[in-house]
């Protein structure tokens, strides 16, 4: 029989998960909040009340240091009741790196499921909220009662560890070396406008050969210009000379009804300046583009995101005035008082330019929308100059009065697709619907040349990893022409307008990032303020052997060929008959990630090179074994022998 005493002591070892340190908990949206939902309401599941636990939001992970003195952990969990039926998370609870519970799909309004796990031994307890695959909203999870019982010690929240921000990108040689994409398309008739990226010391001067009819190379600046009548392929070989040296890349330019037929290369304004972008930021990524460099590795697009337009009801004066002129025309609020001179500096650097609307009434900030006005906004944006479009959902909803079929969904895409066509310019069509009713199932039958497969992107490894390693699957509907989106990129200074933070991504969250969104194909937006590069952003920015993974000219994405846990492989074909392949480590030990000949449908000796450092490894036969740190990857090219 226990004493009063050893019960007592007993007692103090089962500890609440709301009384750690819950800094250390990272999640895709709000804070994590402690004995009360994610809004700070009573935390209610299934109707029933519970006092104390943790609200948090999908997708989520908490660690927590047992170091082998854990007994067991137990908890009530479910999507809070202040969400009614929306939301859908699954649970799952993670020792030592391996899932060892799962609360399978749980939706708004479920009883909650009570979970109890042995804790013996374990060093490190993993606390998962997952999206259930199909975006984030409204998905507000809680760890109802959730509590720790310890054999001796006490738990502790575990942070990332602090990690060095090594730069593996080698710095460029002097000597020209001409990168971006190999191939180009563009449609008869319309303005054609290709800057050839070249790295090394300046003054250069340029060269091509066997350039058709119709356009003409500007020596000094590298740009292609002009206008090509009728369809056919032509093949030109690209010259960049400077005093240590020459360059050459032969280039195929496709006039003909598809464009974009390499993944979009650029910057959006939102994921840094959201609702409070101006025009002197747009102008001031621009020349960011052109300063730091990045033009010269083939980034080309400066894309202005929502609030450039007039708002409904906005108390700001820049946000005010006339919603169209007396003819319906879109007018641009005061922040943009010349939407055709900004496109024209953007122009005149050598870079192209993207705007932002919706197929409502209202954009999903509150700004005029093309609901109705689809010509007309289409061709005020080909007379302003603008060569993409990204095209956002949002307050379509309504309109469809509940009609949420396939044939619905395609609607606005379709018309704004129809008005696009008749504009004498070239523009890049994004659908931007998260995802929603297998967009990339039809994205590129109703003319898209890339749709958004997944909700919003956060700086966070749970809302990075949810989105990113669930692109496999989707790879039979990208190529030359439409591309699976999974969002903008997430590195550099970010904080969605207009104060601005260093990414919450560790270094090799970042590499992870940027590695697996070349080998998808993904369309490259940077969402970071350009003007306040450090080096190590740029650095992965302008790694060319990566980025050549992205622009390759088959226009593949790359497929998950293994899965062992937390340790995965992927492998994407490439023109020169080459395979990338990345070796990813999901989890928070470092492990050794091996690539099997067979998993990638080759045979033989092989060459692998190391794409990050540029370096080659050596011949190997059967398959490649490397070590890969917490969250990384290591990116490679195998070729065969």
């Amino acid at each position: 029989m226990n004493s009063p005493q050893s019960s007592r002591h007993a007692a103090k070892r089962e500890t609440r998960l709301s009384s750690l340190d819950l800094r250390s908990m990272e999640q895709e949206w709000g804070e994590p909040v402690r004995d009360r939902s994610v809004e700070h309401k009573p935390m209610t599941l299934g109707g029933r009340q519970f006092e104390h636990g943790v609200g948090t939001h999908a997708a989520s992970l908490f660690e927590v240091r047992l170091d082998g003195k854990g007994k067991r952990f137990a908890a009530w969990v479910g999507v809070d009741d202040e969400v009614g039926k929306k939301g859908s998370v699954e649970f799952q609870v993670e020792t030592d790196d391996r899932m060892v519970w799962s609360s399978g799909v749980m939706r708004g309004g479920d009883a909650p499921k009570h979970v109890s796990v042995d804790l013996k031994g374990v060093e490190l307890l993993g606390l998962v909220v997952a999206d259930a695959g199909d975006g984030n909203d409204h998905d507000h999870a809680d760890w109802a009662e959730a509590t720790i019982s310890m054999v001796s010690g006490e738990p502790k929240a575990v942070s990332a560890p602090r990690e060095e921000a090594v730069i593996l990108t080698p710095t460029p040689v002097p000597t020209p070396r001409i990168n971006g994409a190999k191939v180009f398309g563009v449609r008869p008739g319309n303005p054609f406008l290709f800057t050839i990226a070249a790295t090394g010391d300046r003054p250069m001067t340029f060269a091509a050969k066997r350039l058709p009819d119709g356009l003409a190379l500007d020596t000094y600046s590298g740009r292609i210009t002009g206008v090509l009548k009728a369809p056919g392929e032509h093949v030109v070989t690209l010259h960049a000379r400077n005093r240590l040296g020459e360059a050459e890349r032969t280039v195929r330019i496709v006039c003909g009804p598809t464009i974009g037929l390499t993944p979009p290369m650029g910057w959006n304004s939102w994921n840094c300046f959201a609702a409070a972008v101006t025009a002197g930021n747009v102008k001031d990524a621009a020349d960011a583009m052109v300063e730091s460099g990045l033009i010269n590795h083939g980034w080309q697009y400066i894309n202005i995101d929502d609030f450039w337009q007039v708002h409904r009801d906005a108390k700001d004066p820049t946000l005010q005035g006339p919603h169209r002129d007396a003819n319906g025309r879109i007018l641009p609020n005061p922040r943009f008082p010349d939407m055709k001179g900004l496109a024209d500096h953007v122009h005149s650097k050598g870079l192209k330019i993207g705007i932002y609307s919706s197929p409502g009434p209202w954009t999903c900030g509150g700004c005029v929308g093309s609901w109705k006005h689809e010509e007309l906004d289409a061709r005020q944006y080909g007379e302003w100059g603008f060569d993409y479009l990204k095209h956002d959902l949002c307050s379509y909803h309504p309109m469809m009065k509940g009609d949420h079929s396939p044939a619905a969904m395609q609607k606005p895409y379709r018309v704004m697709r129809a008005a696009l066509d008749k504009v004498p310019r070239d523009i890049i069509y994004s659908l931007c619907q998260y995802g929603l009713a297998t967009v990339w199932e039809w994205g590129a039958d109703v003319g898209g040349n890339c749709w958004r497969t997944t909700g919003d992107i956060t700086d966070t490894w749970p809302s990075l990893s949810s989105i990113g390693f669930t692109q496999a699957g989707l790879e039979i509907h990208a190529g030359p022409g439409h591309f699976n989106d999974p969002d903008m990129m997430i590195v550099g200074m970010v904080g969605w307008g207009p104060d601005l933070r260093v990414t919450r991504l560790t270094p090799n969250e970042q590499y992870t990032h940027v590695s697996l969104w070349c080998l998808l194909a993904a369309p490259l937006l940077i969402g970071c303020d350009m003007t306040q590069l450090d080096a190590f952003t740029l650095s992965l920015l302008t790694n060319d052997e990566v980025l050549d993974v992205d622009q390759d000219p088959l226009g593949r994405q790359a497929a998950r060929v293994k899965q062992e846990g937390h340790l995965e492989v992927w492998a994407k074909d490439m023109e020169d008959g080459s395979k990338a392949v990345g070796l990813f480590n999901r989890g928070r030990r470092e492990s050794a990630v091996t690539a099997h000949w067979s998993d990638l449908g080759i045979a033989g000796p092989q060459r692998v090179r190391d794409l990050w450092r540029q370096r080659d490894l050596g011949t190997f036969d059967g398959q490649f074994t490397a070590t890969v740190p917490r969250h990384g990857v290591v990116l490679v090219k195998v070729s065969p022998q």
